[in-house]
């Protein structure tokens, strides 16, 4: 499908200024800033950009784009990795962050209630006060609704799950305009169909999401932060399925390997013996806390694990885990001016070293560099390919790793994204992680989307 017709644009362009004012923008400039997300793919900007402040202000703007059939793409913090936001039909993007209200906070129920643009640390600076706190952390400060659409975890999931766990009801502006709520506080409900874990990981191809209702938790009384060094991979990966399999109820469980070691120090600032290396974090009181320490300290000597180090130190502790949340820019750093080609797969925890290994062995015969990191307590880890995209041979080769890893976790069970998503990028591996049960997802797709507006393209191929 071709892109939106200038005239129609226009026309839409009219029709939205009519209801929004001066939040319609149609200047090159802010058309290009979301056409794009953080990933290497090929940038293609939206003809307009809104940026409504309710639930009704977007159900308006759908409304509009429907009576046009003008393609949707809802826009967050811009941090996704799969090409979710490019709009390689033209249309409408509706940037969320403007709706940025904590809407309600209920304290006794352990939920809370925000609009999409909040983003995870505006909400726990909101709620540290309360003694609550929301634990999913992917790493970047992405917008609720961005992690509720890419059905987002991070390193915390190990223990407290993903969004798919945490987000308890939703409100949805549906392709014509409708809206919806997918469900009520209630813990638990045997109501109908359940519409809120479809539309968590929906990527805005079946509807947009305009408020989100979480699950909270309580602070522990006591965090405590370690990390320690294995002679290789394979010795830290088995130390990590030890932990888990012996329920050690860890918080993280982070691994680097050596080339992401390497890229932290110099990036970061840290001086980690360059070996792969293990991120641990542990919630509970304090006894607990370092009781578990203790516990995981023995696990990793017995399989090679050295210079074990804990710490409940506030500022020690952020230092490690800013160190982890900045790996991408850290793996950009060892080629500058390179682009990253960010990827990940996910298997069961049985498989998990046998998966690493036989990755390494890719990379080893490669010359492209590519970082491994992981939420490893999950099974789940990512490659960081440094590439040159103006280079096709690069491509290329980065293609091919990509193309092997994904076949590689299918093969062990697994998934072709355990946190990514599939957006653009991951479409071609659907079909064969989910055999006809795409055909089933195509079904659902255009009951919700006949007109295919809703960020067309990403997911499912009509």
């Amino acid at each position: 499908m071709a892109a939106v017709e200038a005239a129609s644009v226009d026309k839409v362009g009219l029709e939205l200024q009519a209801i929004l004012g001066d939040r319609v923008s149609r200047s090159q400039s802010v058309r290009d800033h979301h056409g794009k997300d953080e990933s290497w793919h090929h940038p293609i900007a939206p003809d307009i950009v809104v940026f409504p402040h309710s639930t009704e202000e977007v159900a308006a703007i759908v409304k509009i784009c429907a009576e046009h059939g003008t393609p949707v793409i809802p826009f967050g913090a811009g941090t996704s990795l799969e090409g979710h936001v490019i709009a390689d039909r033209g249309g409408v993007c509706i940037d969320l962050m403007q709706m940025d209200q904590v809407l309600t906070v209920n304290a006794e129920d352990l939920d809370c209630r925000v609009q999409p643009g909040v983003t995870r640390k505006q909400l726990n600076s909101y709620l540290r006060d309360m003694g609550l706190f929301f634990p999913i952390d992917p790493g970047a400060n992405a917008s609720i609704g961005g992690m509720t659409a890419t059905r987002a975890s991070g390193t915390n999931a190990v223990r407290y799950g993903t969004m798919r766990e945490n987000v308890l009801a939703l409100t949805v502006v549906l392709s014509d305009g409708r809206i919806i709520k997918t469900s009520r506080r209630a813990r638990k409900s045997a109501a109908g169909y359940d519409l809120t874990r479809l539309f968590v990981g929906s990527e805005g191809t079946l509807g947009v999401i305009t408020e989100i209702t979480l699950r909270l938790y309580g602070i522990p009384e006591s965090i405590t932060s370690a990390v320690v060094s294995f002679p290789d991979l394979k010795s830290a990966v088995d130390s990590v399925i030890s932990t888990i399999q012996m329920g050690i109820p860890i918080a993280r469980i982070e691994l680097l390997d050596k080339l992401q070691v390497q890229a932290c120090n110099s990036y970061s600032g840290l001086g980690l013996a360059e070996q792969p290396t293990l991120f641990l974090e542990f919630h509970g009181t304090t006894a607990g806390a370092e009781e578990q320490a203790k516990l995981v300290g023995e696990i990793s000597g017995e399989f090679g694990g050295s210079d074990f180090q804990w710490t409940g130190q506030l500022e020690e502790r952020n230092k490690l885990w800013e160190a982890r949340h900045n790996a991408a820019y850290a793996a950009q750093s060892l080629r500058p001016g390179c682009q990253l080609w960010a990827t990940d797969v996910c298997v069961p925890i049985s498989r998990l070293a046998d998966c690493i290994m036989e990755t390494q062995a890719d990379l080893e015969g490669s010359y492209l560099q590519a970082p491994l990191v992981g939420h490893v307590g999950d099974g789940n880890f990512h490659l960081t390919l440094l590439i040159d995209p103006e280079k096709p041979e690069e491509l290329e080769e980065a293609n091919r790793i990509n193309d092997r890893l994904v076949m590689r976790a299918l093969a062990m069970e697994g998934t072709c994204t355990g946190e990514h998503g599939i957006g653009s990028g991951k479409m071609k591996f659907l079909q064969a992680e989910h055999g006809d049960a795409v055909a089933a997802m195509r079904t659902l797709k255009l009951a919700f989307d006949p007109q295919n507006i809703m960020n067309p393209g990403k997911i499912i191929s009509l």
